[in-house]
């Protein structure tokens, strides 16, 4: 029996419409490969040693509460960056994803810098784009719908044509509402503004992240789970999206 720790940033900031259900997916699961899962919380002034888990998990958060985030990771952005190019896998929901740009761009034009581990940038729109969506995205090379629930104000905007997205829009709003693009996918990170929580609903998703766990450990998933319920689920949602006005 092998045992993981996810880290969990800033649970008491981050943590929007339901994201802490991904650590609880993901608890669950490796638990049932037969392997521990343990959930460590970080707050604000905290050190971090990001060599000692498994993975990191940051939620949605409020224009506010990303801006004490961005100062508290501004001291630890190097170190992360580096376990990100060494394969960590992380996953950021909405705030969380947004904060890996350049800078968000508020509705009077002031820029508040992000992490720019990534060349995108986010600006503030004047209407939310809320509701349920569905992409079409490969996970472990296999190409699959994932689904979700989206609350955001910012548009998200590449910079780089080659900077991958999560996936492409077949319902809903993604990353701007114009490109059709949703999210990011670096290596073993996913930034996205599916909320719901997103890895419940998208159990190739959940796998995606422990099985990058797994190999870092040395370790392969030898068999997959039973996700017939999982799969039902996920189909009706797709179905209750698409007939939808």
């Amino acid at each position: 029996m092998a045992s993981f720790r996810i880290l969990h940033m800033y649970p008491e900031l981050m943590n929007l419409y339901g994201d802490r259900g991904n650590l609880l997916c993901l608890q669950k699961r490796i638990e049932w490969y037969g392997h521990r899962c343990i959930i460590e919380k970080q707050g604000l002034d905290n050190r971090t040693d990001f060599a000692s888990v498994d993975m990191v998990f940051m939620g949605g958060g409020s224009d506010r509460e990303q801006g004490l985030v961005y100062r508290d990771l501004l001291e630890k952005a190097a170190t992360l960056l580096e376990h990100i190019e060494n394969g960590l896998p992380v996953l950021c929901i909405c705030g969380a994803y947004q904060l890996l740009g350049n800078s968000y761009i508020d509705f009077d034009g002031r820029s508040m810098s992000g992490l720019a581990f990534f060349p995108f940038y986010t600006r503030a729109g004047s209407k939310r784009l809320i509701g349920n969506v569905i992409i079409s995205s490969q996970i472990n090379g296999i190409d699959e719908t994932v689904v979700g629930f989206e609350n955001h104000g910012g548009r998200t905007y590449f910079e780089d044509p080659f900077l991958k997205p999560f996936g492409r829009v077949i319902k809903g709003f993604g990353n701007n509402g114009e490109d059709g693009s949703e999210g990011i996918v670096y290596k073993n990170l996913i930034g996205t503004y599916l909320h719901g929580p997103l890895l419940p609903k998208n159990p190739g998703v959940a796998d995606f992240f422990i099985e990058a766990m797994f190999a870092r450990q040395g370790l392969k998933m030898e068999k997959y789970l039973d996700d017939s319920i999982e799969n039902t689920a996920h189909q009706q949602v797709i179905n209750k999206i698409m007939n939808s006005k």
